[in-house]
């Protein structure tokens, strides 16, 4: 723990500033990085960095996580000042892009994954195989991706300080669609599973962010090659059940990418399940926003064990609605 600490602030020396997002980039890590690092600790933490950058998070990008061979990397943000003796919840977020974009620094994923890091979660941001689904390879090898994402983090849970079991995973858009998946489908069984894996994919909350729930609504069709007796196993809405973890909903109703319908019939699918569930609407708020999204309000509904929930603000900003439904899940 202390060696991942020390390797944080010793490349961070190195590295530049984003200083919109707060984010300190810590560079890539490689055993070239690792002879001095007791000495590069002390000088870093004399120069009393942060105090031009208040509470400010790092980032140490491009680590591997999926087989030898392949290029899809992840990236990992924890707080300034982290005592990594404490065990941290941690949440997964996935980037979004049609399927056939997008990556793991995109502004959208690093301003979500600063923030939820500088609360005090540990962060990981990951790629996965992109392309349509009619390209070999591609589906359910995506879907796939994520669930590795998340049994990487199991699996480096000391190094991380990470409690392996408060593991939540959120995404937008396409990443959105991931996420559920990861959630609502049966990590060994389901698209993208492994039996054989030695760690679990299972997570404990869902976020969803605009996230498109069933292919042929949103005028994208089926997954080619599956058939259509497996179809159904694709599309979120149909994999909702009582055992699911809870999910967070989040549109905006001037979203002219995914139709904000296909977050009502998910909301509703969750309902029938008796899934406990909350959807936020932000009123005026765009495709592809963050925790700060431009909007006029937001209002929240929804079932928690088995309760109904209703709320709602006079602002767009989505921060503690997030934080609250992540404290209640995983903790914090």
């Amino acid at each position: 723990m202390r060696l991942l600490l020390l390797l944080f602030v010793a490349v961070s020396l190195f590295a530049a500033d984003d200083t919109k997002l707060r984010i300190h980039e810590l560079g890539k890590p490689g055993a070239d990085k690792l002879a001095d690092l007791p000495a590069r600790y002390a000088t870093f933490m004399s120069q009393g960095y942060g105090a031009s950058m208040p509470n400010p998070v790092f980032r140490l990008s491009d680590l591997a996580f999926l087989p030898e061979g392949r290029r899809e990397r992840l990236d990992l943000y924890v707080s300034y000042r982290r005592d990594f003796k404490v065990r941290r919840p941690g949440v997964l977020f996935i980037h979004g892009g049609g399927f056939t974009g997008g990556d793991k620094a995109e502004y959208r994923t690093a301003s979500v994954s600063a923030d939820l890091a500088r609360a005090g979660y540990v962060v990981v941001s990951c790629n996965y195989v992109l392309g349509p689904k009619d390209k070999a390879g591609v589906w359910p090898r995506n879907i796939a991706d994520c669930r590795d994402a998340v049994r990487w983090m199991r699996a480096n849970a000391d190094a991380l300080g990470l409690d392996p079991d408060r593991i939540a995973v959120a995404g937008g858009s396409a990443g959105g669609y991931l996420a559920l998946m990861v959630g609502l489908s049966d990590d060994k069984t389901g698209p993208g599973g492994d039996p054989q894996a030695k760690h679990s994919a299972k997570v404990s909350a869902v976020i969803d962010f605009y996230g498109v729930v069933n292919f042929s609504k949103h005028g994208k069709g089926v997954v080619p090659g599956v058939s259509a007796a497996e179809q159904a196993a694709y599309l979120p809405e149909n994999q909702c059940d009582p055992q699911d973890p809870p999910v967070l909903i989040l549109h905006g109703t001037a979203d002219t990418t995914v139709d904000i319908a296909q977050s009502d019939g998910l909301a509703k699918a969750l309902r029938a399940a008796k899934v406990s569930h909350e959807y936020v609407v932000v009123a005026g708020a765009p495709h592809t926003f963050d925790l700060h999204p431009k909007g006029k309000s937001w209002k929240r509904t929804g079932l928690i064990a088995g309760a109904e929930v209703s709320s709602s603000s006079p602002e767009a900003d989505i921060t503690q609605v997030t934080l609250d439904f992540l404290a209640r899940t995983i903790g914090k």
